[in-house]
């Protein structure tokens, strides 16, 4: 049977209506939408960042890294001129190198001190007792032959002999009491010593530290990563004079990189913290990789140009942070667009975005 203009034209007709309707349908009530419980979103890789700047000013002497390069932590990315602080750093070591020295030598002398003044100190006490038993017996003679000269024993000559040993004797002993005396000085010494060394001790700490510190500021003058990650930004070049604290390299952690996404304002009310998210990469198709809301915003923004949703008419949406839970071989970067699904009831299953 063949139909006639007027079929075909009304055909046709239902054709476009049926058509119509599916579209109207499909974009006005949800048919791409995905199944209760997950939420579409997507963004762009965002990261922690890291501004790494010099605690001096100087000149940059050399910058080891340039943009895009992965630095793993505590690599040198730049140097700056060290020309002053290596003299001073000189100088403190020289002066710690001085005082170490008198130092050694003052403890060498105070052990000589203290092992000779104790044999000095005895040596001495024997003599004046050896001095003062002399004394006594030259005493006794004297008084003897003094009797016996007033007896008429023995010739007064002998007497007097006897007395002029008794002298003798007793100026020996003075004699010898004073040298022990002296002797016991050498204790005063060894305690001035002693003093000495305590000085010597006390200026060797304050010349350590200062080099200490000096050391510390050569060593600031050597930038290195805080963390491991991509150099984002390099801000100065080779040359250039610095303040202290102005930035040099923006550092961006792979570890710790959160896709940035924008979920409607209908739909926030289903987000909370916690919630487990798969992210979908055009970079790497078929592969997925979890994550986990850290982050959502308590206020509402108007949503960016380049971010999709699922209703063109939604102006209004939060951020949202999706932490990745791992990046295996630092595969993901900052920047790169992504696609998430977010679960916000138990047990549905997983299902790639609709756009």
């Amino acid at each position: 049977m063949r139909l006639d203009k007027t079929q075909l034209i009304a055909a046709a007709a239902v054709v476009a209506l049926v058509a119509g309707g599916v579209w109207a349908w499909h974009t006005f009530s949800g048919g791409n939408a995905l199944p209760e419980g997950l939420i579409q979103a997507n963004g762009r890789i965002e990261g922690d960042h890291t501004t790494v700047a010099s605690k001096l000013a100087g000149r940059i002497a050399k910058l080891e890294v340039r943009e895009g390069a992965t630095v793993t932590a505590g690599q040198v990315l730049a140097r700056l001129e060290d020309t002053q602080l290596t003299a001073r750093q000189q100088q403190a070591d020289a002066a710690v190198a001085t005082l170490a020295a008198q130092l050694q030598a003052a403890r060498s002398q105070l052990d000589i001190a203290r092992r000779e003044v104790p044999l000095a100190e005895a040596s001495a006490d024997a003599v004046v007792a050896k001095a003062r038993a002399a004394e006594a017996q030259a005493a006794r003679d004297a008084k003897r032959f003094d009797e016996l000269a007033a007896r008429g024993t023995v010739e007064p000559r002998r007497a007097e002999q006897t007395r002029l040993a008794l002298t003798a004797a007793s100026a020996d002993l003075r004699q010898a009491e004073q040298a022990a005396s002296s002797s016991r000085l050498g204790r005063d010494k060894v305690r001035a010593r002693e003093n000495d060394i305590a000085a010597l001790e006390a200026g060797l700490r304050q010349a350590q530290a200062a080099s200490k510190e000096v050391a510390s500021l050569v060593d600031d003058l050597t930038l290195r990563a805080p963390a491991g990650g991509v150099v984002l930004s390099r801000l100065r070049d080779t040359g250039e004079v610095v303040a202290a604290g102005a930035p040099i390299f923006d550092i961006v952690d792979l570890d710790k990189l959160y896709l940035k996404v924008y979920v409607p304002e209908k739909q926030i009310g289903l987000v909370r913290l916690g919630l487990p998210a798969q992210v979908y990469t055009d970079a790497y198709p078929g592969q997925t990789f979890a994550a986990t809301i850290r982050y959502v915003a308590s206020q509402a923004e108007f949503t960016p140009k380049e971010v999709q949703t699922p209703d063109e008419r939604v102006k209004l949406s939060y951020a949202v942070r999706l932490y990745f839970d791992t990046n295996p071989d630092h595969r993901l970067t900052p920047g790169v667009p992504a696609d998430a699904v977010i679960r916000w009831k138990d047990g549905v299953p997983w299902q790639a975005p609709r756009w």
